[in-house]
């Protein structure tokens, strides 16, 4: 239970950014992970319970062909004398090995689908715990030192920016659905829907466009995913009660979406250019420009390497817009003012898969799609209509972020890829 605690604060606290010591690479979320991490280590080692299940298999030939792929990567951009920005490279080294240990020991042993279900339920409830406690702050009720929870009027709560706050809570918020939908009991199904609350709560107050996509997008493919289930898989259910069930299961998810969806059509050209854009350069003037040129540049960077890649880290030249705007007199709050222009390509693409690709070329774009399609199939064919919902709406994210790095992408990741197995000997032979 301790080392389920130690994860789970890790993985909410790691995206809070604005409680590391000045200038300390790290904070009290990688210094819980970093225990697990040798907890857990030394607990398989004694009991050597490891075994090569099919997650955990799945998992280190990812993490193998990635590895691979950033390597090649690191010889290409050596071989044409590419320039980069070595601390941020240095960042990437140190991180992917310490998510591929998070990953692969959080699917490691025999009780791993148990485990993670329990970990599910820690990770909505003291995250819960820990958005009402900022929130509490962003409206002054309590103090927590120097943090600011305001990006002007976004919230970013203990974050550096309210995109990564919004993508945490897209991941809480889908996946207390997934447990209010495999929930044994009426009991636990409102607890598990009541743990969402707060998630969409919060993720409206970052006003992330791409967190109202989500909400918007992921209400209808979870109802079409469980009527699809329950029209298919059982026939002895009328469609009346069916319909019936449906309506009650998705009202609290119909109604928190009607919320976004009223802002969407109110919304005018200069909201739709501002999720094109680079959140963090909202002063621009041509913002709907800025992440379409540094998605073309990211495409021909890769190109460029012979779609090898370039190694960890960000390849990409900070566009001159946001160059002039930060030296603008504008007031704009200094955390957001990340990378810092040192002359280095040091700027992302801000999509996935692009961001990826220029760092591990084809075959790292080919072992990441490979690892989340293979997901999205086995809980889709297992009826595991949460969690290919919240793998839906991780993808999404995924297009207008780069979110590889976060932990609790991993481990959401690692809770689909073990339900999977757990789910599989609990449906009939002629489902499994």
């Amino acid at each position: 239970m301790t080392r389920d605690l130690l994860l789970v604060l890790g993985i909410l606290l790691s995206t809070a950014s604005q409680l590391r010591p000045d200038n300390a690479p790290v904070g009290p979320g990688e210094v819980c992970l970093l225990i697990w991490i040798g907890l857990t280590l030394g607990h398989q080692m004694i009991q050597r319970t490891a075994r090569f299940t099919p997650a955990f298999s799945r998992l280190a030939i990812f993490w193998l062909l990635f590895a691979a792929a950033q390597c090649i990567g690191t010889l290409a951009g050596y071989a044409i004398a590419d320039v980069h920005d070595t601390s941020l490279f240095m960042h990437d080294v140190i991180a992917y090995p310490l998510l591929a240990a998070i990953s692969l020991l959080s699917v490691a042993g025999p009780d791993a689908g148990s485990r993670l279900h329990r970990i599910a339920w820690l990770l909505v409830t003291i995250g819960s715990a820990i958005f009402a406690l900022q929130v509490a702050q962003a409206w002054e009720l309590v103090s927590m030192g120097s943090t600011d929870p305001w990006y002007w009027d976004r919230l970013r709560g203990w974050s550096e920016n309210p995109n990564q706050l919004a993508f945490l809570c897209a991941i809480l918020g889908l996946l207390s659905l997934h447990l209010a939908n495999v929930a044994a009991s009426a009991p636990a199904r409102i607890a598990a829907i009541a743990t969402a609350i707060l998630p969409v709560y919060v993720g409206r107050l970052t006003k992330s466009d791409t967190f109202a996509i989500v909400l918007i997008a992921t209400g209808p493919i979870f109802i079409a995913l469980k009527l699809r289930s329950w029209l298919l898989y059982q026939p002895k259910l009328s469609l009346r009660s069916a319909s019936a069930w449906i309506v009650v299961l998705a009202l609290p998810l119909l109604s928190v979406s009607a919320i976004p969806f009223a802002y969407s059509i109110a919304a005018d050209a200069e909201g739709l250019a501002k999720e094109m854009a680079k959140g963090d350069a909202q002063e621009t003037e041509n913002t709907a420009n800025v992440r379409l040129a540094a998605w073309q540049q990211a495409f021909d960077r890769g190109l460029e390497s012979g779609m090898l890649g370039l190694g960890p880290g960000p390849h990409l030249p900070i566009p001159a817009s946001i160059i002039a705007g930060r030296n603008a007199s504008s007031g704009e709050p200094k955390a957001m003012e990340h990378p810092e222009n040192n002359g280095t390509p040091n700027f992302e693409a801000h999509n996935t898969l692009l961001d990826i690709f220029t760092q591990g070329g084809l075959l790292a774009v080919l072992s990441l799609s490979w690892l989340v399609g293979a997901a999205f199939l086995l809980t889709f064919r297992t009826r595991l209509e949460g969690l290919t919902t919240l793998l839906c709406g991780l993808t999404i994210f995924t297009i207008f972020h780069l979110f590889v790095r976060p932990p609790v992408f991993w481990l959401a990741i690692a809770i689909c890829l073990v339900a999977v197995q757990g789910r599989k000997h609990s449906l009939p032979r002629a489902w499994s």
